[in-house]
C-alpha cells in the first residue's frame, strides 16, 4: 500500500496551535479525561502536518515559547532605557526621578565621578562638618551629618569658592542645596548609613563597646534630612600619603646602600650614632642617680627629695624637666592636688559662662591651699602655723594687696587670693 506523500514541514517561526476547539478552560480549572484525549489527538494532528513524531513536536513548542519570552524580555529592557534617557537625561538616579514613582527605588549604579561631585566633595571635605569616625565595612570612616553639609552649602564661603571654581553648582534655596549635595552619593563620594549593632545574633558575649564609635551600615534609600548621617567614601587628594610613602622608600634605599657611601659620609654617621649612645647613657646614669639620691633623702629628710620630678610622666620633651626638684608626694597628695586643679578649672569655667572672667584669674583660696600644701617642706609648715597663730584678725585686709614675690609668708598670699576673688564674684 503506498504510503501518503510527507506533508511540508511548518517554519520555524510559525504560531503555537491552540487548544481544540470547543475547549473553553478557565485559569485554575483541570480538564476532564475526554477533553484530555481530545488535546491529545489535537497534537497528533498538528505533529502528522509537520511531518515529525509527537515529542519532536512537543519539544519544537517548547522551544518556540522561550524564544518568545525572551524576546518579551529584552522589549521591555528597551522600554526602561528609553524611559530613563527621555526622563533624567541617560543619568542615574536615586529616587523620584527619571520617571520613577513616588516610592520607587532606583538602584545607583557605580562609574566614575561626575566633575561638579568632586567639585563639591573637595569643597566639603575642607569644612567644619564636625566628622566623628565610625566603623565601616571594617574600616575606620568620617561621617558627618547632612544638616551640616546644607548649612555649609548657603555659607558664604561656598560662594567664595563659586566664584574661583565653575564646576560648583549654583545654590539658592533647601531643594538647590539637596540637588547639589545628592551629588555625592550619585558618584558614590558619600553614602548615607545607620548604626547598627555587629554581634546582633552571635551567640558569644558581649564584647566592651567604644564610646562613640558607630558600626554602620549603608541604607537603601539615600535621601537628604537634616538628622540622617552619612560617610564619605572620598579620601581628598592622597599627594601627602605618596610623599610619606616615597620618602620611606627612599630611607630604605639610603640604608641599604650605607657600604657603598662616601668615607665622609659613614664616618659622620659614626660620630652622630656615638654620640646619640652617649646621650642614652647619661640619660640611665641620671635616672640611677636621681633614684639613689631619694633613697638617701627619704630616711634623711622625709619624705624624700625628687630631681626632675616629671621625667617618666606622660608629658612632653621639655616638662619632663620641669620642674628641676620637688618633694615626694604620696597618693593621698597627688589626688588632693589633682582635685584642686579640677576645682580650678571647674571655677574658671563657671566664672567665664558667667562673664566675669578676664584674661587671667585668680584661684580661689581652697583651689591654692589644695596645691600648695603637698608641695611644702615640714619646715615651712612650721612657719605657717606660727605665723598664722600670732597674725590679728583686722591684719587680712591689710595683707590682701601684698605682692605674692615679697618676703611675707605662703598663708598671707592665701588670704590675699581669697579677697580678690571675693571682690570678683561680689562684681
Amino acid at each position: 500500500m503506498a504510503q501518503p506523500p510527507p506533508q511540508q514541514a511548518q517554519p520555524e517561526g510559525a504560531p503555537m496551535p491552540g487548544p481544540p476547539p470547543g475547549l473553553n478552560l478557565q485559569p485554575g480549572q483541570r480538564p476532564t479525561p475526554e477533553q484530555i484525549q481530545q488535546m491529545q489527538q489535537q497534537i497528533a494532528v498538528e505533529a502528522q502536518k509537520a511531518g515529525m513524531t509527537v515529542p519532536q513536536y512537543v519539544e519544537r513548542v517548547k522551544a518556540q515559547a522561550m524564544q518568545q519570552h525572551q524576546m518579551r524580555q529584552r522589549m521591555m529592557q528597551q522600554q526602561q532605557q528609553q524611559q530613563q534617557q527621555q526622563g533624567g537625561g541617560g543619568q542615574p538616579v536615586i529616587q523620584n526621578q527619571s520617571g520613577a514613582a513616588p516610592g520607587q527605588q532606583v538602584p545607583i549604579q557605580p562609574g566614575p565621578p561626575k566633575p561638579e561631585a568632586l567639585a563639591v566633595a573637595n569643597f566639603l571635605r575642607h569644612q567644619n562638618l564636625k566628622t566623628r569616625t565610625c566603623i565601616f565595612q571594617e574600616k575606620r570612616k568620617d561621617m558627618f551629618k547632612v544638616k551640616r553639609a546644607i548649612r555649609a552649602l548657603h555659607s558664604p564661603a561656598y560662594q567664595k569658592a563659586r566664584a574661583k571654581n565653575s564646576l560648583l553648582p549654583e545654590v539658592k534655596d533647601r531643594v538647590t542645596a539637596e540637588n547639589t549635595f545628592k551629588l555625592l552619593p550619585l558618584s558614590l563620594l558619600a553614602l548615607r548609613v545607620s548604626k547598627i549593632d555587629p554581634h546582633e545574633g552571635h551567640q558569644h558575649g558581649k564584647k566592651k563597646k567604644v564610646k562613640g564609635l558607630w558600626t554602620v551600615k549603608v541604607e537603601p534609600q539615600q535621601e537628604a534630612q537634616d538628622m540622617y548621617h552619612y560617610v564619605w567614601l572620598y579620601e581628598g587628594s592622597q599627594w601627602k600619603n605618596k610623599l610619606y610613602a616615597g620618602g620611606a622608600l627612599a630611607l630604605i634605599l639610603a640604608v641599604v646602600f650605607f657600604p657603598v657611601w662616601p668615607y665622609h659620609l659613614r664616618l659622620g654617621v659614626w660620630y652622630v650614632s656615638m654620640a646619640l649612645l652617649g646621650v642614652l647613657g647619661l640619660f640611665f646614669t641620671m635616672a640611677i642617680f636621681r633614684l639613689i639620691l631619694f633613697l638617701v633623702t627619704m630616711f634623711a629628710a622625709p619624705p624624700g627629695f625628687w630631681l626632675f620630678p616629671n621625667l617618666f610622666e606622660d608629658v612632653g620633651f621639655f616638662d619632663s624637666f620641669k620642674p628641676a626638684w620637688a618633694w615626694h608626694e604620696d597618693e593621698k597628695a597627688v589626688k588632693i592636688r589633682k582635685k584642686g586643679e579640677r576645682q580650678r578649672k571647674r571655677e574658671r569655667r563657671e566664672l567665664r559662662a558667667q562673664g566675669k572672667l578676664g584674661k587671667k584669674a585668680e584661684p580661689t583660696t581652697k583651689a591654692v591651699e589644695a596645691a600648695a600644701k603637698p608641695t611644702e617642706s615640714p619646715q615651712s609648715e612650721k612657719v605657717e602655723g606660727s605665723e598664722q597663730a600670732g597674725s590679728k584678725p583686722d591684719s587680712a585686709a591689710t595683707t590682701g594687696t601684698a605682692d605674692a614675690s615679697g618676703g611675707e609668708s605662703t598663708g598671707v598670699q592665701r588670704r590675699g587670693y581669697a579677697a580678690r576673688v571675693e571682690e570678683v564674684e561680689d562684681d
